[in-house]
């Protein structure tokens, strides 16, 4: 990490989600940050010191926030956009998700875009660090920024590039942890934007040779995740039919110093099971069908299917009928220990034992109740119930659920299934 910031520097973070906040907070405790987010409730939570997905502490939060825009270091948020006027570098953190079509939907980087383009200045540089396919930047937000601001793109105004690597939950690889990629439209912006960064991650950073370069590099993380976690999902479809465990294995052959020791399990969450959907996107817009990386995943997106028909196979050999048996699925955010519940492919399980006309109740300690309600319309309980289930489906590995009393909660001859193969495989009836 330098030392040495950049003078006259004021920043405006917009969105402040996940990725966002953790920025914000770095960037104020050395410069004026002003935080933008459309969601006038997110701004009012945090300043009054706390956040709802726990990625920062409440006391690192307060330790920075002011109450007006500041002329030095500090943060402070705001759902008013005319706020952010003041800023000379604007850093865009908004979502990219996918549609209900798997295309990817950039509503946000343009509503970002048009947003910032409407205070843009001479001199003024727009940072993209939202995932997205190469080349979406020169070709999707600065036609926006130069319409909206009347000015001319590497002329008047500049931008950056530097994708995030938030992994949320993980309180060891936090921000300034992780090496950051940078990278510009010109050669010069491109050394400020890295000297930026390199103001407040002590991992260093490493200058990508363009914006493209960057936008893929990010990509191409979570498509290489994905299709590794896709390899060992297919092995344990087919050592399903050979009657083997997966995670045994695996086991076996990570003796092997070069095996790649990737565990099967359901792929969600905000980028893994979405980013690689902007890969195929971009290269079918130049007439290539990638085959490797949309068969990946489709074997993803299997998953959750599998271990719900795998429960009810293993109901209907201990004789449990299926119709209205209460069912008990543990987890529904997309990750363990984290509140996090986007692209949660939990709901695949969920639904499918719906269909086989289960009774499911599901209980997650993390997960936030409106917005499981809001997202995917299922009523999680607050509590774990005191009754006893004819199927317990462990989804995600809170640490909480290690200390529950299985044979309090199920029925003598119950299922239990094993998805994050966490448990001792002798006490359940069948794992991932």
């Amino acid at each position: 990490m330098s030392t040495t910031t950049l003078p006259n520097t004021r920043i405006a973070v917009i969105g402040l989600g996940y990725v966002g906040l953790p920025l914000a907070l770095e960037f104020a405790k050395q410069y004026p940050v002003i935080g933008f987010d459309i969601n006038a409730t997110r701004v009012a939570e945090l300043m009054g010191g706390s956040d709802h997905t726990l990625e920062v502490e409440s006391k690192e939060l307060t330790n920075v926030l002011v109450n007006q825009v500041p002329d030095e270091k500090g943060l402070f948020c705001s759902a008013n956009e005319s706020d952010i006027s003041g800023a000379n570098m604007y850093i865009v953190t908004v979502p990219t998700p996918i549609d209900e079509f798997k295309k990817p939907d950039l509503n946000p980087l343009i509503i970002s875009s048009r947003a910032v383009s409407k205070f843009l200045k001479d001199g003024d540089i727009v940072i993209y660090e939202s995932t997205t396919f190469p080349g979406c930047t020169e070709e999707i937000c600065v036609p926006e920024l130069e319409k909206g601001s009347g000015l001319t793109f590497n002329k008047d105004f500049f931008c950056g590039y530097s994708p995030e690597r938030i992994n949320p939950g993980d309180k060891i690889n936090t921000l300034t942890k992780i090496q950051k990629i940078t990278s510009g439209s010109t050669p010069d912006i491109a050394i400020k934007v890295d000297q930026l960064y390199k103001s407040i991650i002590t991992a260093g950073t490493y200058m990508a040779p363009s914006m493209k370069v960057a936008e893929a590099a990010k990509v191409v993380e979570n498509c290489q995740r994905d299709l590794n976690i896709s390899f060992v999902n297919e092995l344990a479809l087919i050592f399903d039919r050979v009657g083997i465990d997966t995670n045994d294995v695996i086991e076996a052959a990570s003796t092997k110093w070069n095996f790649l020791k990737y565990r099967p399990g359901l792929v969600g969450g905000h980028c893994i099971g979405v980013d690689p959907y902007y890969m195929v996107h971009k290269a079918e817009q130049l007439g290539y069908y990638p085959e490797v990386i949309k068969s990946g995943r489709r074997v993803n997106e299997r998953i959750g299917a599998f271990v719900a028909n795998k429960v009810i196979k293993l109901m209907i050999a201990k004789n449990i009928a299926i119709k209205d048996s209460d069912m008990l699925v543990l987890g529904m955010t997309f990750k363990e220990n984290c509140p996090d519940i986007r692209n949660s492919r939990v709901i695949d399980i969920i639904d499918e034992l719906k269909g086989f006309g289960g009774n499911v109740t599901v209980y997650d300690p993390w997960a936030n109740y409106d917005e499981v309600k809001a997202e995917y319309g299922v009523e999680i309980v607050k509590n774990l119930p005191n009754k006893k289930f004819k199927a317990i489906v462990l989804a995600v590995s809170h640490k909480e659920f290690e200390s529950i009393d299985f044979k309090a909660i199920k029925e003598s001859n119950a299922v239990i299934y094993d998805v994050k193969a966490i448990m001792d495989k002798t006490e359940v009836d069948g794992r991932l």
